[in-house]
């Protein structure tokens, strides 16, 4: 049975482990200065053993040069080569007798190393002097205009790879393309599959929107598993297809509401979209249509008694005096005043036998004819 060598332990020099000291002397700062004169006792100690080792290298290297002068004046014939090389042995000689001594200096101050005694400052050395401190890295939230402009980045680097992937339809082939490009496992993908579909709806596509609709839907569970596993989502869409595939008839449902609901949705978006391109439309006509000051003739039009309406259906323009003459003359003014601000009634225009008439000697004339049939 092996023993255990104990004796290491029975010369440790602790400041702090006398019990015993006078009353008049202040116990801490004794222990203070006795750890003081050691540390300075070890320092001049570590000195002196730095010297040794100093001087025997110093000692080694004069060494070498001299063995090399020995070795290149060996081959010299001549006599000052043989005056030389017996100089050099001389010196080579006392070198290694120098170096002899400074070696026994050096092992004695080792050994006389070993010998101290242990204290607090020599027991344990440390492993390593590091302190780490997990900080969390402050999060940038991102501006609508850096959203924007990471979007439009995206799609313009990807929009091929994006559009492929949303033709897809097989699970297994979903799967292999996300691993060939991870860099599609995105927030950007959805958003852009997203507007996709609205665009297809808008154009009458319904088969393809439903199909791109499906990949949205994939690609929009994807990023929500990451969310609930805290990782990033090129990391786990793997498990979403191992999962989807192997679902039971509960996770199953869920997916295919989603699907639905956001069928829905894309519908109703493609619904607002169009009716304000309609919108849209419907108010440029209205600017085209708009007359010298700035009426719309179809509004007038539809704004003016049936008499006057029928008038202007026939383009009977005896007709609209007759109508005229029988209305109080401040609102046929007023209704003539319109028709000329949409163009609805053009005056000092030609009719076919080539007279001009103008509006307001139209209208003189009709007054004249009611103040006439007032008087009879």
């Amino acid at each position: 049975m092996s023993r255990i060598d104990y004796s290491v332990w029975d010369h440790i020099e602790v400041s702090d482990d006398e019990d015993d000291t006078h009353p008049n002397i202040d116990t801490p700062s004794l222990f203070r200065w006795r750890h003081q004169a050691r540390v300075e006792r070890m320092e001049d100690f570590q000195k002196k053993g730095e010297e040794l080792s100093k001087s025997l290298t110093e000692c080694r290297r004069k060494l070498s040069e001299v063995q090399k002068k020995v070795q290149d004046l060996s081959i010299s014939a001549t006599d000052d080569g043989k005056a030389e090389l017996g100089k050099a042995q001389a010196e080579e000689k006392k070198l290694k007798k120098e170096e002899r001594e400074w070696e026994k200096k050096l092992d004695e101050h080792n050994r006389e190393e070993k010998k101290m005694p242990w204290n607090v400052d020599t027991l344990s050395k440390d492993g390593f002097s590091k302190s780490i401190v997990n900080v969390k890295p402050e999060s940038h939230e991102e501006t609508e205009e850096e959203k924007e402009q990471k979007h439009k980045t995206f799609v313009e680097k990807y929009e091929k790879q994006i559009k492929h992937f949303g033709m897809l339809r097989r699970w297994d082939d979903s799967q292999k393309y996300l691993s060939d490009n991870p860099h599609l496992v995105c927030e950007e993908t959805a958003n852009y599959l997203v507007i996709m579909c609205i665009d297809l709806e808008v154009e009458e596509k319904h088969a393809l929107m439903e199909q791109v609709a499906h990949q949205t839907i994939v690609m929009q569970f994807i990023l929500e598993l990451a969310k609930s596993l805290k990782v990033d989502p090129r990391g786990c869409f793997r498990q979403f297809f191992a999962k989807i595939k192997t679902a039971d008839q509960q996770y199953q449902e869920a997916f295919n509401d989603e699907l639905e609901s956001f069928k829905e949705r894309v519908r109703g978006r493609a619904k607002i979209r169009i009716e304000k391109a309609m919108k849209e439309y419907e108010e440029e006509e209205r600017q085209k249509r708009l007359g010298p000051g700035g009426l719309d003739p179809v509004e007038v039009y539809e704004s003016l008694p049936e008499e006057m309406q029928k008038c202007f259906d026939e383009k009977d323009i005896q007709m609209l005096q007759d109508v005229i003459s029988k209305m109080d003359p401040t609102e046929a003014k007023a209704h003539m005043k319109r028709c000329i601000d949409s163009g609805l009634w053009v005056p000092n225009s030609k009719t076919d036998d080539g007279d001009e008439k103008e509006e307001d000697a139209t209208y003189e004339e009709v007054k004249h004819e009611q103040e006439e049939t007032k008087k009879e």
